[in-house]
């Protein structure tokens, strides 16, 4: 059995902007380091032992897996397999811009959300055998595996045989986790951000008292 603890990246200054970020190598924003350190303090006192740590090979990912790493004392395993879906034409813009260069896309892609290429890019289909043939090859165990919020919504209608478009109805914040077991089907937790909210509560307390 695989045990899969599916970590998104920490937030970038094109997640809060909007951006299509696909392969662009951008970097963490301040609040993205913030997110990584808070959930690498919460898998250090889960008090469950792992027998690796993947991540994507793209920057956001693997700032994201850095103090993970060093907090389980694990050695990352860099896997293109997990990059994001890559976005092509669509990378850099916002969505606003998207929907206005490109209606035929954007129209397409409402009906057919898994098999719609992005222009110049992949589709969630394409994805998702990236995705496929990194759980083929993944030895049972239990595994952190740093990735992307596509990666992740493949990942949950590969497991737990998703049909139709469920798969886009998940919320995937940044660090968020969502356990899986393979190939039993299970979700466990999705999308579990509670390391996050315990720690805006305590700037909160913060800001009170000071």
């Amino acid at each position: 059995m695989k045990e899969l603890w599916l970590l998104r990246h920490g937030e970038t200054p094109w997640n809060a902007e909007g951006r299509f970020q696909g392969h662009y190598d951008i970097n963490l924003s301040p609040q993205g380091l913030h997110q990584a350190y808070r959930v690498a303090e919460r898998l250090a006192t889960c008090r469950q032992g792992f027998d690796g740590l993947y991540s994507s090979d793209l920057q956001r990912a693997a700032l994201t897996a850095k103090p993970v790493a060093e907090a389980l004392h694990l050695v990352p395993t860099y896997d293109p397999r997990l990059r994001e879906i890559y976005a092509g034409e669509l990378q850099g813009l916002l969505r606003s811009e998207m929907e206005k260069l490109y209606p035929e896309f954007h129209a397409a892609i409402q009906q057919d959300p898994w098999n719609t290429r992005r222009p110049g890019g992949e589709s969630m289909a394409d994805l998702a055998s990236r995705v496929q043939a990194f759980l083929n090859d993944l030895p049972d165990g239990r595994f952190i595996v740093v990735t992307h919020g596509g990666v992740i919504r493949a990942a949950l209608k590969i497991v737990l045989e998703l049909e139709n478009g469920s798969w886009r109805k998940f919320q995937i914040q940044n660090t968020s986790i969502t356990r899986l077991l393979y190939p039993e089907g299970v979700a466990l937790s999705i999308g579990d951000v509670g390391h996050l909210e315990a720690w805006a509560e305590g700037l909160m307390d913060e800001a009170t008292l000071s």
